[in-house]
C-alpha cells in the first residue's frame, strides 16, 4: 500500500446528494447539512468564509472552483492577485453588554507546501488585503445576505508591512486612516487599483 498519497480532486456538489446507507437512500441530503451547519453566517467562522465568497463574486472569480482551505491566501482574483480576507462584525449572535470592538487580524503566517513537504517562513503572502466589516448594528434588521450591511478596505500588503503600531492586529479607526471604505459594488476596482498602486512603475 503507497504512503504518497496525492491531493484529493474534490468536485463541486449541488446539495441533492443523498446520504445512504447499505446503498440505500436514507432521506437525507447534503442540503440538510449545511442548513444545519452553517445557516448561521453571523458566527465569527461562517462569516469569515461568506466574507471570502462574497469578495469573490465581486471579482469575477470562478465560483465552480472549490474554496481551498488550506492555501497560503484565500483567493486569486482572475489578473493573478492574491488575496487575503479578514472579517468582523459589531454584533455576534451570542449575548452581548455592547457592540463588539473591530479589530483585524494582520499576522503573518506559515505556508505549508503539500507538494515540497517544507513550511514557509512567517510572512503575509497575499499582495492584497480585504478587511470586511458587517457594519449593520440593528439587531433585528441584521441580514449579511444584504450586501449594503458591509463595507470594504482594501489595503495593499505592502502598506501593512511598513504600519508600526502592531505587527499583528489593526483597529478600525487605523484602517479608516489609511483608506476610505468601499461599497460591494465598487470592491473590484477598488481592488485593482490598490494593487496598481503597489506594483513597482516599470517606466523609464
Amino acid at each position: 500500500m503507497t504512503t504518497n498519497f496525492g491531493k484529493i480532486s474534490i468536485k463541486q456538489k449541488t446539495g441533492e446528494e443523498q446520504l445512504t446507507l447499505s446503498d440505500r437512500e436514507t432521506g437525507l441530503k447534503l442540503i440538510d447539512f449545511w442548513r444545519w451547519s452553517v445557516s448561521d453566517i453571523i458566527s465569527n467562522a461562517t462569516r469569515g468564509r461568506f466574507a471570502e465568497f462574497i469578495v469573490a463574486s465581486s471579482l469575477n472569480i470562478d465560483l465552480t472552483i472549490i474554496r481551498d482551505e488550506w492555501g497560503p491566501y484565500d483567493l486569486e482574483s482572475p489578473e493573478g492577485i492574491k488575496i487575503e480576507v479578514k472579517s468582523a462584525s459589531y454584533l455576534q449572535t451570542w449575548n452581548q453588554r455592547d457592540y463588539s470592538k473591530i479589530s483585524f487580524s494582520i499576522k503573518a503566517s506559515i505556508f505549508w507546501d503539500s507538494e515540497t513537504f517544507t513550511q514557509s517562513e512567517p510572512k503575509r503572502h497575499a499582495n492584497i488585503y480585504v478587511f470586511c466589516l458587517l457594519k449593520h448594528k440593528d439587531q433585528v434588521t441584521l441580514d449579511p445576505i444584504k450586501l449594503d450591511q458591509w463595507e470594504f478596505y482594501v489595503v495593499s500588503t505592502s502598506v501593512l508591512n511598513n504600519y508600526k503600531r502592531s505587527k499583528s492586529s489593526i483597529t478600525l479607526k487605523s484602517l479608516q486612516n489609511l483608506t476610505p471604505s468601499v461599497t460591494y459594488d465598487h470592491l473590484r476596482q477598488a481592488i485593482l487599483d490598490q494593487h496598481s498602486l503597489s506594483e513597482p512603475s516599470t517606466s523609464h
